[in-house]
């Protein structure tokens, strides 16, 4: 059995710092850097950059809505044009970053309201399948298992990365539980764990409603502004090697 486990990188900006960085990538096989937009300064993103190249750990993107105030979890009606053009200008502006450190972008993963919007509304779906077709067609998406957008990049000639998350809570449709809804967020380390085997191993997650949703994940996310991060990664790094499960980063 193989996975990836992804986490997010490069979400902080100047002096405000989300994560230690350094102790959580090792737990990682892929990491998403943030691209501007919501997070992340090109001296913090090309540290991050130098960082994930040190462990040997994927690189992708992650644009997002222009959302600095709101850490791109504020959704945005812009037109499709317009995601487009930004998710292309957050592709261009990290790939010179990659180039100047001689590491290449691995794939792409949307960021908070816009990957949400991508996974619910086809427009949206598309205008990102369009920036990631222009800039580098061999570049997989990174989208939520089981939602219409898979068809839309499949349709533009694109590879889809099926992701689960480890550390959200899913509605019986499929769907993550927003944010702002009590238990939303998974705080309970060997359950965290837990979900990470059973993903990894039999394709399974319970939903709020205690009904089964099952999945076919290349990569399982791990946020990392989380306070406990860090013990997490290393907790479910360690489960899924004791279940026999291979991590190595799903753009391989």
């Amino acid at each position: 059995m193989v996975i990836d486990l992804n986490g997010d990188l490069g979400e902080s900006y100047g002096r405000w710092q989300v994560v230690d960085e350094a102790a959580l990538v090792p737990s990682l096989t892929s990491v998403n850097l943030a691209c501007g937009f919501h997070a992340g300064d090109p001296t913090v993103l090309r540290a991050a950059i130098r960082l994930a190249a040190t462990h040997r750990v994927a690189i992708g993107a992650h644009p997002s809505y222009p959302d600095l105030r709101g850490f791109g979890r504020v959704p945005m009606a812009l037109p499709p044009h317009q995601i487009r053009d930004d998710v292309l200008y957050q592709l261009g502006a990290l790939q010179a970053l990659c180039h100047a450190e001689g590491e290449p972008l691995r794939h792409v993963k949307p960021h908070g309201a816009l990957y949400h919007a991508v996974c619910e509304d086809p427009a949206t779906a598309e205008a990102l399948a369009e920036a990631v077709a222009a800039f580098d067609a061999s570049l997989p998406v990174m989208l939520r298992a089981g939602s219409r957008a898979e068809d839309v990049m499949e349709e533009a000639g694109l590879r889809v990365l099926p992701e689960a998350f480890l550390d959200r809570a899913y509605l019986p449709d499929g769907g993550l539980v927003p944010r702002h809804r009590p238990g939303a967020l998974l705080d309970d380390v060997d359950e965290i764990a837990e979900r990470a085997v059973r993903l990894a191993r039999d394709g399974v997650v319970t939903a709020v409603d205690g009904s089964t949703l099952r999945f076919a994940p290349a990569t399982l996310c791990l946020h990392g502004d989380g306070v406990s991060s860090v013990i997490v990664a290393r907790r479910v790094r360690d489960a899924l090697a004791a279940a026999g499960v291979r991590l190595q980063p799903a753009s391989a």
